[in-house]
Parts: structure tokens; C-alpha cells; sequence
């Protein structure tokens, strides 16, 4: 196949709205948009005249399209239902994360599209930041050395909303830790490889609503490296700097505002070629590092282009069902963590 992926979009208000369809499925040069779903039918009216798509109102209808592909971006209680309806109708999906409420319908969604013979991915836009692939060359080449440490950073201001489904752990899966904090544990583990064991603590300590407002992760990899995810719901935006820190024997990875929704921010590397002998004092150079350069490629339209090219050349794509359920996985191991008070492993 190498004509252009037709996409469907289920959920087009949201961040389907803000940033998939205006600077990802419109913009990818392998993927057009052909039509699109909303339960908020006046939202779903104006994204389709916008790109002058057709309307549906219905996910039956939008599977009845001229489409390749469902760009599934509904809150996360529908996830599982309409990945397998799309399954049923042969069409390939790529669903926002989490893929389910918890792991039982991650592992249905999976078996699913597999039975079906459809392409599912998960929607970890973060590993397409040319900064952080900047960084995971870096760590391949064996530059930082072995890895040691890691901390990822995401939190907002979000107070409470009438009807948001993310303060709602029925309808969300829980709070900040899922909604952000699963961002910054897959990235974490695209650097380090999988984790292996967790430490986790949710609390509200401002908003409440019966989700978390609050989560601080202590991650154990499989290759002995540990790691920090602080991840919350009632931190002012412009006082978190979305910080992730990279280290290992030689050195280490710095960035600001490279873990979010943009493909901004900075990162900055301090490493050295070999190992150095015992400094008493611990002096710190004074010099500022070596600032890392990548592209300016827009994580949204790396992420659809990659996902039509995996339907294209017949492969599973890059960030695919296995990478969803292994962050899944993790992810209920901080929720039983966190109600245990007990380090919990990954099974």
C-alpha cells in the first residue's frame, strides 16, 4: 500500500481538536483526514466543517467510511469498546493511552485487533520529541555509560470541572498518575528499558475530587537503574518545568520542557570519555555542557507518519500494543503500591 492512509478520528474534540488533527493526520504526508466522530455532535459539526471532512454521528458510521485507520481519542472508559468495534470492521487503530482502564481490557483490546489482523498502537507522542531521540542515540552509543538514575517531571493545574472524566478513576482510570505520569514512565523506559518493580504515593493534597491530584513514583529497571516520576494535578503550570534527568557513569542528560505536548524546550549533556579518579574536593566545572541540537520535526506528524507507514509496509508499528500494556502493567503496580504501602513487581 502507498497511496495515503485514510484516517478517522473517534473523539475529534479534545486533544484530537488541539493538536492530532491540525498538526499530525493534516499534516503527515503519507495520511489524510476522511472523516470524524464526537458524542458532542455541535463540537464534532465544526471540526469536520474546519477540515471539510465528513461528520458522523455515530462510531458505526464512521466505520462505514472510506478509511484505513480510527484515531481514537475518547475519554479512556471508552477506549476498550471502541478499539474492538474497530477491530470488527477491519480497521487499524491508534489509541490515545492509556488503551484501557486498567490491564484486563488492555489485553482484550490487544486480542482483538489480533484476531481481526489490524495494526494497534499507542499513542506516546513524547518518544517522537526529536530532543528525546536525540538523547536515546546517546544512550545507545553507550555514551552516558551504565545507566544509573532517571527522574521525569509532568504536572498542571487542573481544579475541579463538572463532568471531567480524568477526576473521576471510574471513567479515567485515576488521576494525575495514569493522565501524566504514564508519559513519563514510558519514556523513561524507551531510555532505561523495562521496569521491574515500583514504589508509589497518591494522595490529593488540594483538589477534592476522587482522583489523585498527586503521585511520586520510585521506579527499579531490570538493569539495576533506579528512577523518579513526580507527577500532579495541583501545581501552577509555569512553576513546573516538566524536567527530565538522565545519568549514568559518564555523566548525564539534562532537559526543560521537553516532556509535554509541544516539541519545544532544551536539553543539555554533560559527559566525559572516560572514567576520572577520586576528587576529594568534588570540585564542579564551571562550564554549562554541551547544549544537544536535533530537528524541529513536530512530534504529532512524526507519530501519525509513522503509524500510516507501519499500516503501509504491513509491520507493527514503532510504539505498538505491547508498549501500551507494559506501561499498563506498571501502571497497576503503583495503584496496588500506593493502596499496599508495599514495593510491588511487575507481572
Amino acid at each position: 500500500m502507498t497511496a495515503k492512509i485514510k484516517w478517522g478520528v473517534s473523539g475529534s474534540g479534545g486533544i484530537a481538536r488541539r493538536r492530532t488533527i491540525p498538526e499530525g493526520i493534516t499534516k503527515a504526508r503519507n495520511a489524510e483526514l476522511a472523516a470524524v466522530f464526537d458524542t458532542n455532535a455541535a463540537v464534532n459539526q465544526e471540526v469536520a466543517a474546519q477540515y471539510g471532512v465528513q461528520a458522523c454521528s455515530s462510531l458505526e458510521e464512521l466505520l462505514n467510511q472510506d478509511i484505513d485507520a480510527v484515531y481514537v481519542a475518547a475519554p479512556v472508559f471508552a477506549h476498550a469498546g471502541q478499539v474492538q468495534s474497530c477491530a470488527a470492521a477491519g480497521k487499524h487503530i491508534l489509541c490515545e493511552k492509556p488503551l484501557g482502564l486498567d490491564v484486563p481490557q488492555a489485553e482484550a483490546m490487544i486480542q482483538a485487533c489480533r484476531q481481526a489482523g489490524v495494526r494497534l498502537g499507542v499513542g506516546f507522542m513524547m518518544r517522537f520529541h526529536p530532543l528525546h531521540q536525540a538523547a536515546l542515540k546517546i544512550i545507545q552509543a553507550g555514551r552516558l555509560g551504565k545507566p544509573v538514575y532517571a527522574r521525569a517531571q509532568l504536572s498542571c493545574w487542573y481544579p475541579p470541572i463538572p463532568g471531567a472524566w480524568r477526576q473521576d478513576p471510574a471513567l479515567g482510570g485515576g488521576g494525575a498518575l495514569i493522565d501524566m505520569g504514564s508519559h513519563c514512565i514510558d519514556l523513561l523506559e524507551m531510555f532505561f528499558g523495562p521496569v521491574a518493580k515500583v514504589s508509589c504515593f497518591v494522595n490529593n493534597l488540594v483538589h477534592p475530587y476522587a482522583s489523585e491530584d498527586s503521585s511520586v513514583i520510585l521506579l527499579s529497571f531490570a538493569n539495576g537503574a533506579l528512577a523518579t516520576v513526580d507527577a500532579f494535578f495541583c501545581v501552577p503550570d509555569n512553576s513546573s518545568k516538566n524536567v527530565l534527568e538522565l545519568y549514568g557513569s559518564q555523566g548525564g542528560i539534562v532537559a526543560r520542557g521537553t516532556i509535554g505536548q509541544s516539541s519545544g524546550g532544551e536539553m543539555t549533556a554533560y559527559l566525559q570519555e572516560t572514567a576520572a579518579g577520586y576528587d576529594a574536593q568534588q570540585a564542579r566545572a564551571s562550564e554549562q555542557g554541551t547544549p544537544i541540537t536535533a530537528g524541529t520535526e513536530n512530534l504529532y506528524q512524526s507519530e501519525i507518519e509513522e503509524f500510516s507507514q507501519a499500516i503501509q509496509e504491513n509491520r507493527e508499528p514503532r510504539v505498538g500494543a505491547e508498549i501500551g500494556l507494559q506501561n499498563q502493567k506498571v501502571i497497576a503496580a503503583c495503584y496496588e503500591s500506593a493502596r499496599t504501602g508495599q514495593a510491588v513487581a511487575i507481572r
